[in-house]
């Protein structure tokens, strides 16, 4: 198959919807060999956080000489940029060999697996082909019926918080979603949970206790002298200096559940000496997360899409621009978008509402109306370039920054139209 191909394929097996359930992609997984148990895998869910945590885990363990294989979704700039190995983003070549390989057998099965099950089953396929010592794998949503919660025995299975998100598939209180999170915890595996939600502890701590699960919990104990700027993060950990090049004052979480699962997975024989463990932080790489992608004017792009990651976006827009910003910002219809103008507005001089390029994306003049109704002077565009655009000149006149907030499934278009813009600026 070509890339092309491939992709049509997808397209295709997308019209299947989202079906409940793991009885395809372990039969289809079966069929292929069963990769996934071939593997040493860190499992990852959470409400908020699972890309910024298996993006810096997965550097830290490619720099203490680990082959690495990762996968997360969704998929930033295409569906090939959910699979990297050592940090690499495969091929389109290689994505359309690996699901060329899996399309005659899925379409053997009486029940045609999903779009996302598809995905997911060639991720694991790609890990074990590509001889991988360790795979991170986090998952798309949920826990209990995600299509990557298939294998046995993970070394370890982390969950990095609990909030509110997708009610409508997983439930409306942060004890039922933990239920659904705590389902990636196996039989005897070590487990981790970052979160600091009481109910949703209860609940995890349950799962794990009745599958004699040794569950480990956030300590931020040996943090200290934590310092933000737009550069960077840099922490003393029990006593040693590290810098990550990520943003966002959310961060700081993430950051323990790092370095408390590091622990956790040196005491089961995993070597991630502090140079390594350094390194591995230094060089970390990740996109959509109060990414600065250009400065004067500050350009900023951030995936908050539920209500904690508004709050906590908000959060970093107050300490890294006190003075009012501009905001640009698209959701999905099925998200609490009625409680961002409360959240945000005292940060934002104007906003521009867009309309992502996703069937489940809210129209921007509904947007627009919810911060109009806040007294927040909001304009509408249908078309997400020339809302960025609006927003840009906007930005530049008044000398303040621009903060695109919203679904990660239009970080893509976002970063295209702002490169026409500078590529047209510069041409003039």
């Amino acid at each position: 198959m070509t890339y092309e191909q491939t992709l049509g394929y997808l397209r295709k097996a997308a019209t299947r919807g989202s079906v409940l359930g793991l009885d395809r992609v372990k039969e289809l997984l079966h069929l292929l060999g069963d990769p996934q148990e071939k593997l040493k895998i860190i499992h990852i869910s959470g409400t908020n956080g699972k890309g910024s945590f298996a993006a810096m885990l997965s550097s830290v363990l490619r720099c203490s000489g680990y082959r690495t294989g990762s996968f997360c979704s969704p998929a930033m700039t295409g569906v090939t940029d959910s699979y990297r190995i050592n940090g690499a983003e495969i091929s389109k070549d290689r994505f359309a060999d690996l699901i060329g390989t899996i399309v005659p057998i899925a379409e053997s099965m009486a029940e045609k697996p999903t779009e996302f099950e598809v995905i997911a089953a060639a991720a694991y396929l790609l890990f074990a082909e590509e001889n991988c010592d360790i795979a991170v794998v986090e998952c798309g949503m949920g826990g209990d019926g995600d299509a990557t919660n298939v294998m046995k025995a993970p070394l370890l299975s982390v969950i990095t918080n609990v909030a509110l998100d997708h009610c409508g598939f997983l439930g409306s209180t942060t004890a039922e979603i933990a239920g659904h999170k705590a389902g990636i915890i196996k039989q005897d595996c070590p487990a981790y949970f970052g979160g600091k939600d009481s109910d949703a502890l209860a609940v995890i701590s349950k799962r794990a206790e009745q599958l004699g699960a040794p569950l480990a919990l956030y300590d931020d104990s040996p943090l200290s002298d934590i310092s933000y700027s737009l550069d960077g993060i840099s922490f003393r950990w029990k006593g040693e200096n590290y810098m990550v090049p990520l943003c966002g004052t959310y961060q700081r979480d993430n950051i323990v559940n790092l370095m408390c699962c590091v622990d956790i997975l040196r005491k089961h024989g995993m070597t991630i000496d502090t140079d390594s463990l350094r390194k591995g932080l230094a060089e970390t790489v990740w996109q959509g997360r109060f990414e600065v992608m250009y400065r004067d004017p500050y350009v900023v792009y951030d995936g908050a899409h539920n209500p904690d990651g508004i709050a906590k976006a908000a959060e970093s827009i107050e300490m890294y621009f006190p003075d009012k910003a501009v905001l640009l910002i698209g959701v999905m219809a099925d998200k609490d978008y009625r409680l961002y103008a409360d959240m945000l507005g005292r940060f934002i001089e104007k906003v521009y509402t867009v309309t992502p390029d996703n069937p489940r994306a809210l129209n921007s003049a509904a947007l627009a109306e919810v911060f109009a109704d806040k007294n927040i002077a909001a304009e509408s565009f249908e078309y997400l370039p020339d809302g960025v655009s609006a927003a840009y000149e906007h930005a530049k006149e008044k000398g303040l920054p621009l903060i695109a907030l919203g679904s990660l499934y239009m970080y893509r278009e976002f970063r295209e139209a702002m490169k026409l813009i500078l590529d047209k600026t510069i041409s003039t």
